[in-house]
């Protein structure tokens, strides 16, 4: 592999020859790419330049490599983050992705101290207070991919007849004029556990991802307290940082 016209660095040019590669089927289905030294001999390039292709490639989460096993194209996962935050109906109907309910369960519930903290609930006489729990169970076709647990700030008349099937933030803008308006979220990563894994069909040890959403109205009162556990193959979150 020579330099092209554009003067092209060769471990560009390596780049872009694996990206048409593994665009077909069979590297898509999970069939390892060629080894080092055959996939350089292929490409004509050496194998150090081979690797700085491949490091990139794995960096930005195009491919997966182990050493001992080899290296192959990654799984296309579900992808959140703080630029834009939107609900997780939205985020799915922008990346084009089909989601099936495997769970939903509605009930009234007394909230732990965290939630009631949030919710103002601990000042005297509040305490008490139930509030209503919504939990679901949700992913592709495939297999169910997160568990959500939300709880609901009780000032508001959300209703457990509510149908829940429908975008939640849009069920709470159409029927309530509830317009949420910010989300503060916090990330954490723990092992599965013997109830998440039973309804993400994976082990008890498999890693998990944990996100906690804060929600609040255009006004700045809370309205949804919000848990979910995501299994760790399937969800990548991302930050953006500008400067400015």
């Amino acid at each position: 592999m020579a330099e092209g016209k554009e003067n092209k660095p060769l471990h560009v040019l390596a780049e872009e020859a694996i990206k048409k590669m593994i665009r077909l089927p069979e590297y898509q289905n999970g069939k390892l790419l060629p080894n080092e030294i055959e996939l350089a001999r292929n490409l004509n390039i050496s194998r150090n330049t081979l690797r700085q292709a491949i490091n990139k490639m794995v960096f930005e989460g195009l491919l997966c490599r182990r050493k001992g096993y080899g290296t192959w194209v990654a799984k296309k996962t579900i992808t959140g983050g703080v630029k834009n935050w939107l609900s997780f109906s939205q985020e799915m109907q922008r990346l084009g992705i089909t989601i099936k309910n495997y769970e939903l369960h509605v009930s009234l519930e007394y909230p732990d101290e965290k939630v009631r903290r949030f919710f103002g609930l601990d000042e005297e006489g509040k305490a008490g207070t139930l509030c209503l729990k919504l939990e679901r169970v949700r992913g592709h076709a495939e297999y169910p991919f997160v568990v959500f647990i939300s709880y609901f700030n009780p000032r508001f008349p959300i209703s457990s007849d509510d149908n829940f099937t429908m975008p939640l933030y849009e069920l709470l803008e159409t029927k309530y004029n509830i317009v949420v308006h910010t989300s503060v979220e916090e990330i954490s990563a723990r092992l599965a556990g013997k109830r998440i894994s039973t309804k993400l069909r994976i082990s008890e040890n498999d890693p998990i991802l944990i996100r906690r959403r804060y929600v609040y109205d255009i006004k700045g009162v809370p309205v949804e307290y919000n848990v979910g556990y995501y299994r760790a193959d399937s969800f990548t979150y991302s930050i953006e940082f500008i400067n400015g």
